[in-house]
């Protein structure tokens, strides 16, 4: 699409009369062209939300082979088993049949037949049921979700439904059931080939020696075929994978989109942090009146203190440099907080010490000194 689109601009430059008439096109590729371009691994927020949505890689093919593989494999082992079920009760049947067939022994026998049939078919079920999870299990492992299932109406689109039935995809399977359909039909004439002179003979054999021969031909038919599906399928596992992850990729601006999705639009967070940086000055102003004290140095730091009984030290309720500094320094003389200078604490107070934590004990010493000189000074003014 994108070379066409190219190529469309190519043509349009060359047709202008200036360009013909020198053979000359500048001409130059603007990269946001291809900015589209689905060319970047899929993330993985973007595979997590593919599979709760039920799009996963998965050959079906792998279900279907061992489904078949598992259903003959348990006729083979339960064979014997099934046909001395059904034969016994046939014969217990005919046997015991009354003369005078009434509706009540005819649900009797209904009953027992859906009874027979339970015991015979129930372990082929359950193993064919067994061999599918574990299938799938490996394949996409535990994902429960119902939205492959839920109706839409885009489903309902005749469009789309065209879209879909001659899309790559479509073309895909159409070729594997072709190639399966050569393979097993190439199987079954190799069979008939191999095996056409020995079948009349079974005609004048012993019925259960006929059976039990027909059933090992059978099977070893059907095992011949399944091998070679299962390399087919592993080959379809492969190629659903690839797929799968082909149509997960994503543009550059698809990443971007998703990353700022995520990670929030670097302005709007800029603005929060912005904000939350006013109010926290605000807030921190707000507690400058209450202080006993402004450390200062005395123009670009600032640090008010406060100190009342109980407390284990005395504590850091604001602080800042330069403008900020200023600022506590005009609220504290509006408060008449007392503001002393004293560089190297001042310093040391900034630096060691955030805002709600007590004094650092190595700063003891001189901050009581610096208390003890307010107190005194408010002794006096008082």
């Amino acid at each position: 699409m994108k070379c066409m689109e190219i190529f469309i601009l190519y043509y349009e430059l060359w047709s202008k009369p200036e360009n013909k008439s020198t053979n000359k096109i500048e001409f130059c590729f603007d990269l946001q062209l291809f900015n589209g371009e689905k060319t970047e691994e899929a993330t993985s927020k973007k595979k997590e939300d593919a599979k709760s949505k039920g799009q996963v890689g998965k050959s079906q093919e792998i279900n279907s082979t061992f489904i078949l593989l598992m259903a003959f494999f348990s006729l083979k082992i339960l064979g014997g088993y099934i046909y001395e079920q059904i034969a016994n009760y046939m014969m217990f049947v005919f046997s015991n049949l009354p003369a005078d067939i009434t509706s009540e022994i005819v649900m009797n026998i209904f009953i027992d037949v859906l009874k027979v049939l339970a015991k015979t078919t129930l372990p082929i079920m359950l193993s064919i049921m067994v061999v599918a999870v574990i299938v799938n299990l490996f394949q996409v492992g535990i994902n429960f979700t119902l939205e492959p299932i839920m109706p839409k109406l885009s489903k309902l689109d005749p469009m789309a439904g065209a879209q879909r039935m001659f899309s790559k995809n479509s073309l895909v399977e159409l070729i594997k059931s072709i190639f399966k359909i050569i393979i097993i039909g190439y199987f079954i004439i190799r069979f008939l080939k191999e095996e056409m002179t020995q079948l009349p003979k079974l005609i004048y054999a012993d019925i259960f020696v006929a059976l039990h021969t027909v059933s090992l031909l059978i099977f070893s038919l059907v095992f011949q075929i399944c091998e070679v599906l299962l390399v087919l399928a592993a080959i379809d596992y492969l190629y659903q994978k690839w797929q799968h992850a082909e149509s997960l990729k994503m543009s550059k601006q698809d990443v971007k989109e998703e990353a700022k999705q995520s990670d929030g639009n670097p302005q709007v967070k800029a603005k929060i942090k912005q904000k939350q940086r006013a109010i926290a000055m605000q807030r921190m102003m707000q507690e400058v009146p209450k202080a006993d004290v402004i450390v200062t140095n005395p123009t670009h730091f600032a640090v008010a203190l406060k100190y009342e009984k109980g407390m284990m030290a005395p504590v850091i309720v604001a602080k800042g440099r330069d403008l900020i500094a200023q600022r506590i320094k005009t609220i504290a003389k509006e408060a008449r907080v007392v503001i002393v200078e004293n560089k190297p604490l001042a310093r040391a107070l900034y630096a060691t010490a955030e805002i709600g934590d007590v004094v650092p004990q190595e700063l003891y010493k001189s901050v009581a000194e610096v208390l003890a000189y307010v107190y005194r000074l408010k002794k006096k003014l008082s």
